[in-house]
């Protein structure tokens, strides 16, 4: 028998979404006993509806049921009829003792009704009058706007929020930055820091990952012309590659998140933590913070605080995470494959096993090579000239430790171990260099990106030698990649360049190398700061807003989203040298 109820699915969607606002207003305003009641109403029919939708599209749909999709749904229906046995049979309430005696339990249901409904719709994106640039800027806009939102409701806060303080932790949230005005541990509440959590996790990822992958996943198929717009926004080399590589992403980035939450988890001292949850929630926190290049902490002095700063084990893990955040989804995802290629081979080396070249692409070579260099350079000199100042207080090993952290945390990733106020000038203009450099591209870090950086030193060094091409592990570099490159040096240092000179105007009093280090952490999206921050006017956090924004989508993506494409002429102007030096 099939039913026609397509329009059925559109109102549970439709249904599920007002069930999230009811979720988000649960636990955002205060709440009486009249109004408790009427959410849970409320919950108990968006999760009646959730089934009734789900089984009609098992009875309307005469198609192959794949295995993963069927255990989803089978899972929602039977932790929603569970759900129900409780409330109707054994008596108990919905805001109290339900399941595990927590009422997040319904909420959970709630969401995955919502997740259902929401990745059944099916979205063209070439019949949208946005391009890829405009898209991707767009999604990054929006969730800023509905982060501001949610931090100022009453609940996230103690003692509230002003609309720019909170589009500016909104826009550090989401951009990953990890600049503050307010202290996250003390001035947001539980609830608070959850947003401020799932901002960092959509802002690392992209809400557009999330949407296309889970509407991919239940679907089970996608239109050529989504693959296109996704794989111009992922930069995926081919076109059936496009949702392989959302799904590494979202494997690599829940997977890696896990792990470090765990070894955080076990890393940290019980005394320093009271209630057991806050310990769990601490690991989660960081665990997102760092693996996305966030640099918020719930601590007021981030990791330099006391009971945590000669915490060897933490730190470590802390760099693991975020240096791995840092490479790349796609450079994570071809070192694991080049590490299954080589372990393959030395097992099976004496059968016939067939060798490829190059699978470990140029580009994660040269951006490996990179890093690597970049680090240990850092270190060496971070080491060296901090000896007898911020490294003072810790034994041979913990000075080694917090060198690396030092070295590694102003490439995007924002946590501080030392007093940042108190590193000498020299060091301070190292981490200048080490933030405008940035993490690489397709990454959750900022900065113009260690390609960047590559290309043009490999591009000084070709010049010098005469040569007219680019060539390195005898490739020759595409010269769309050489002028991108200076295309997105020159721009960065406009913008940070225009932002110095702004915040200059509105807070004269400050000192021009503390604004010049705010400017290079907002644009970086790093999060480093000399300690001006709170200090400043409303005009400079609304330019930081901006330069923070920038920085995170990059100032090329927004002139692309600004003009539009030129089609290829059939046709070349004659060649002329312009004099240059």
């Amino acid at each position: 028998m099939k039913f026609d109820l397509k329009y059925l699915n559109r109102i549970a969607f439709w249904i599920s979404t007002l069930g999230i606002f009811a979720i988000i207003s649960d636990f955002g305003f205060f709440q009486v006993r009249s109004t408790q009641r009427f959410f849970d109403g409320f919950f108990f029919f968006v999760l009646a509806v959730g089934i009734i939708s789900t089984v009609s599209r098992y009875l309307s749909k005469n198609r192959q049921i794949r295995k993963k999709v069927f255990v989803f749904d089978l899972l929602s229906i039977g932790f929603t009829l569970w759900i129900y046995y409780m409330y109707l049979f054994v008596g108990v309430p919905f805001e109290t003792d339900l399941l595990l005696e927590n009422p997040i339990w319904v909420r959970i249901a709630v969401l995955a009704t919502f997740i259902r409904e929401f990745s059944e719709l099916k979205v063209v994106y070439n019949r949208t009058f946005l391009n890829p640039a405009q898209l991707f800027v767009g999604s990054f806009f929006l969730i800023i706007l509905f982060g501001a939102g949610m931090l100022m409701l009453p609940n996230a806060t103690h003692e509230g929020l002003s609309f720019v303080d909170a589009l500016f932790t909104s826009t550090s949230a989401v951009c990953v930055t990890g600049l503050i005005v307010v202290d996250t541990g003390s001035y947001f509440t539980e609830f608070g820091q959850v947003i401020i959590m799932f901002l960092i996790q959509i802002g690392g990822l992209g809400i557009l990952t999330f949407a296309s992958y889970f509407s991919y996943f239940f679907s089970g198929g996608a239109t050529y012309e989504n693959q296109l717009v996704l794989g111009d926004m992922n930069n995926s080399k081919k076109l059936g590659e496009v949702y392989s590589t959302l799904k590494n992403v979202i494997l690599i980035t829940f997977g890696i998140e896990f792990f470090s939450a765990v070894l955080i988890f076990f890393s940290l001292d019980a005394q320093n933590f009271p209630p057991h949850l806050s310990k769990v929630f601490f690991s989660e926190f960081h665990a997102i913070s760092a693996f996305c290049n966030a640099g918020f902490s719930t601590l007021p002095n981030s990791l330099y605080e006391t009971g945590f700063k000669y915490n060897y084990v933490l730190h470590l893990i802390i760099i693991a995470t975020f240096v791995l955040g840092g490479l790349g989804f796609s450079i994570v995802s071809n070192i694991l494959n080049y590490l299954k290629y080589k372990s393959r081979r030395v097992l099976f080396k004496n059968k016939n096993f067939e060798s490829r070249p190059w699978v470990l692409t140029i580009n994660s070579r040269i951006n490996l090579i990179t890093t690597v260099s970049i680090s240990l350079i850092a270190f060496v000199l971070f080491f060296v000239l901090e000896y007898h100042n911020t490294l003072e207080g810790h034994n041979w090993f913990g000075k080694i430790v917090t060198a690396l952290f030092g070295a590694t945390t102003p490439r995007t990733a924002g946590f501080n171990s030392i007093d940042t106020a108190a590193m000498l000038f020299p060091t301070t203009m190292m981490v200048f260099l080490l933030m405008w450099i940035g993490a690489s591209p397709v990454s959750t870090g900022g900065g113009i990106k260690t390609s960047t950086f590559a290309i043009a030193t490999l591009n000084i060094l070709s010049l010098g030698r005469g040569k007219t091409r680019l060539e390195v592990f005898r490739r020759e570099i595409a010269d769309i990649s050489v002028k991108r490159a200076f295309a997105t040096i020159s721009l960065s240092l406009i913008v940070i360049g225009l932002g110095i000179m702004l915040i200059s105007i509105f807070d004269s009093e400050k000192n021009l190398k503390d604004i010049a280090f705010e400017c290079f952490s907002a644009y970086s999206t790093v999060g480093l700061s000399l300690g001006i921050t709170a200090d400043l006017s409303q005009p400079s956090r609304l330019i930081l807003i901006v330069i923070m924004f920038v920085g995170r989508v990059s100032m090329l993506s927004i002139i692309i989203a600004v003009f539009n494409k030129v089609k290829h002429k059939n046709y070349r102007y004659p060649t002329e040298e312009i004099t240059i030096n």
